[in-house]
């Protein structure tokens, strides 16, 4: 393993997962709700959701969030190193896991873990493992 000193950020780091701890947080006790990014835009894709205006404050804060990102940081280039059909492949692997094990990596990894969730704890344990193996297939398995 190599690590890129270069580009290691370890304090930009913890600020923005406290920030992600704190946001999360926050959700729950202002809304009782849970910030899984796969949970909310599933519900806002229905019928009625977009009359439910948290979700789309939501969404829009997202957005706005990497927007302001950009005018104070410059993004890091962007490297693709798949096919067109990998990707749509690997997207929707993941949107059938994230809807298979009833929440993403944010709701799971985030919110159920800090909750102590035993489902949650299996759910991200299976994300990671999976995770695990698919770079050591691709690295070791493909000759990549």
């Amino acid at each position: 393993m190599v690590i890129d000193w270069i580009n290691f950020t370890p304090v930009r780091s913890l600020a923005g997962g406290a920030m992600i701890g704190l946001s999360a947080a926050l959700f729950m006790l202002l809304n009782g709700r849970i910030a899984g990014i796969s949970g909310l835009l599933g519900g806002l894709l229905t019928a009625d959701g977009w009359r439910e205006g948290w979700r789309v404050c939501f969404v829009a804060g997202l957005l706005v969030a990497a927007t302001l990102y950009v005018l104070v940081a410059p993004l890091p280039p962007i490297v693709v190193r798949s096919s067109t059909s990998t990707l749509i492949i690997g997207g929707l692997l993941v949107g059938f896991g994230t809807r298979a094990a009833s929440g993403c990596t944010s709701g799971h990894g985030v919110c159920g873990l800090s909750r102590g969730s035993i489902r949650s704890f299996v759910a991200t344990s299976t994300f990671m493992l999976a995770g695990f193996a698919t770079v050591w297939m691709v690295r070791h398995g493909w000759g990549a």
